[in-house]
């Protein structure tokens, strides 16, 4: 007779060295993590404690101005015309009066007067400024003047005595260089002669205008 037999399922036990070395990799394993996040907690607080917050303020627009006020044109005040009478001058005129010459009668003693008639002394001055003709009038030109290219008219006033001899010299108009003033002054009065001016028949002092023409081409 066939026999029939019962399996029987045994359960494995726990094998506790397994897990003691589970336990103790899996602690390991937690103190590394919380070892090397350690460190990173005062990172996160500074962090944190850096981090600013803005604060947004809301600008107000200013005011608006008041609006300028309004301009009055005013108009201006019609200037009042001023009458400009005329000045006129009255000159007091005494009314001549008539005298009668005197009227003497003659003495029987009077003697005839006799007038002398007056003497009238002839003038040492002619008024103004004459022309006067020339008797001599020698012109050397400068040396110095001829180098340099220098030339122009001297306008001379010069006083002429009654013998028609220069006494004084004036420049009255510059030829521009002074060298041809100088020399045409220096000339005149050293060796030039005039025609004296007369007067009534008499020689008299004149002052003459006398242009001195210094010019490269008449050389």
């Amino acid at each position: 007779m066939p026999s029939a037999s019962l399996a029987v399922v045994r359960r494995a036990h726990p094998d506790m060295v397994r897990v003691t070395a589970l336990s103790a990799a899996i602690a390991l394993n937690l103190a590394a993590l919380l070892f090397a996040m350690r460190p990173l907690a005062p990172q996160f607080a500074n962090a944190l404690e850096t981090v600013k917050t803005e604060t947004v303020r809301i600008i107000e627009p200013p005011p608006k101005a008041p609006p300028p006020p309004d301009i009055v044109v005013k108009a201006l005040p019609k200037p009042t015309p001023v009458v400009h009478a005329p000045v006129v001058q009255v000159k007091h005129v005494d009314n001549p009066v008539a005298t009668a010459p005197p009227t003497t009668e003659p003495s029987p003693n009077s003697k005839p007067v006799t007038t002398t008639p007056p003497t009238t002394t002839p003038p040492t001055m002619a008024p103004g400024v004459v022309s006067l003709a020339y008797r001599s009038s020698p012109l050397r030109f400068p040396v110095q003047a001829i180098r340099q290219h220098m030339s122009g008219t001297v306008l001379l006033r010069v006083l002429v005595d009654e013998n028609g001899k220069p006494l004084e010299v004036q420049i009255e108009r510059s030829s521009g260089h002074t060298l041809l003033d100088q020399s045409a002054r220096e000339q005149v009065l050293a060796g030039w002669l005039f025609q004296p001016t007369e007067i009534d028949g008499h020689a008299v002092r004149a002052w003459a205008r006398v242009p001195v023409n210094f010019a490269l081409q008449e050389l």
